[in-house]
């Protein structure tokens, strides 16, 4: 389903909730935790994700990201888990690609067995590996474009097509891209999961997930999620609305700064390599202007080996050591240590996830000041 209204419009106005008694300039908050149920339309239940504000949250969520129907969720994990739960069952197969988030990857190695559900990861993020990995059994394909943390680009019309020919659920974590760079949907991918916590919250002070789709196939995921209880409290769906509303002109400023910072870091004989798909350099650069409206507010760079990283770090003062991404301030950390920490040291190395690894989240700030912050903490550790 196309939308005809610009982003930043969707962002805004979409699925807002009228204050019919004051006319307010904001949609208002309905905190009730228990509603009629006599002489009503529907019985509304926080659980069940139908309070007032979980539908018109919902409303924007599906418009941004061009899908017919989507769910509000707790956290970005409860909106994978309950997703890939709704389209397997004991004795059925997964196929992922193998450069994932890692709470998604220890999802399958920690918990799939308990469930019967069989796994493979594929050699890279190609349609071609993917393949590789298809059993008689295979139910869905996962796949995250740009992958964290090294940004690798999946050919999304090429997983549809792969998807179609063998009868699979396609479900793609768009954490990174935002629904401002990149919209799956229109690539033929059926499943759209987000973090909302990143670049939706945008300021670091939400915990939240959403999953778009078709109706079928929300209503499908809807049924696994009433009884998993992942829904999220009124106030926190409130506040992410609130947030969404900067999303677009928030996400198209990181873009412009990340596209310098990559450019700058490239340039730097301290640096060995710069994991961005608005390089020229990057192996997907092509892909990637296929298939997205910006390039995204997150880039990995490799220090050289004189550089201990993590005393480079604790250089930085404008830039923040943190664990998580996609607010307005920038942040970095180690991949090794924190969102792949739980991977096993052969598993990172396969993976290309090397111990100087940082992965920057460039936020809205001066690109100049976070130039200079960079450069001191270099010329501190070289």
């Amino acid at each position: 389903m196309k939308n005809k209204k610009g982003v930043n419009t969707i962002c805004t106005h979409v699925g807002e909730l009228e204050d019919k008694e004051f006319k307010g300039a904001v949609s208002p908050l309905y905190m009730a935790t228990s509603y009629a149920f006599e002489d009503v339309e529907t019985k509304r239940y926080p659980r069940y994700f139908n309070t007032p504000n979980q539908v018109a949250l919902a409303k924007k969520m599906a418009a941004l990201e061009n899908g017919e129907a989507s769910l509000i969720f707790g956290s970005g994990m409860a909106a994978v888990s309950t997703s890939l739960m709704a389209f397997l069952k004991a004795g059925d197969h997964v196929v992922f690609q193998d450069a994932l988030y890692g709470g998604t990857s220890n999802l399958a190695k920690e918990e799939f067995g308990k469930f019967g559900i069989e796994y493979s990861f594929a050699q890279n993020a190609s349609a071609d590996a993917l393949k590789a990995e298809i059993k008689e059994n295979t139910k869905v394909l996962y796949i995250e474009t740009p992958s964290n943390p090294l940004l690798n680009i999946t050919d999304m019309t090429a997983v549809a097509r792969l998807a179609r020919e063998h009868n699979l659920v396609t479900m793609i974590d768009n954490t990174f891209a935002s629904p401002v760079n990149q919209n799956p949907i229109d690539f033929g991918i059926d499943i759209v999961i987000h973090s909302a916590t990143k670049y939706m919250g945008g300021h670091s002070d939400i915990l939240a997930g959403t999953v778009i789709s078709s109706q079928e196939n929300i209503d499908r995921i809807f049924h696994m999620a009433k009884n998993f209880g992942g829904s999220l409290s009124d106030y926190t769906v409130w506040l992410l609305e609130r947030s969404i509303k900067t999303m677009g002109i928030r996400v198209k400023a990181q873009n412009e700064n990340a596209q310098k910072l990559a450019e700058f870091l490239n340039d730097q004989p301290q640096v060995s390599k710069v994991y961005y798909p608005g390089l020229t350099t990057h192996p997907d650069h092509d892909l990637a202007k296929q298939q997205m409206k910006g390039f995204g507010g997150m880039l990995s760079f490799e220090l050289n080996e004189k550089i201990n990283a993590s005393e480079f770090m604790k250089s930085l003062n404008l830039i923040k050591p943190s664990m998580s991404l996609a607010g307005v301030e920038s942040t970095i950390l180690l991949p090794s240590k924190t969102s792949h920490g739980l991977l096993t040291e052969e598993e990172r190395e396969k993976q290309g996830i090397k111990d100087n690894l940082l992965r920057f989240s460039v936020g809205i700030e001066e690109a100049e000041d976070l130039m200079e912050d960079l450069m001191q903490a270099i010329d501190k550790n070289k």
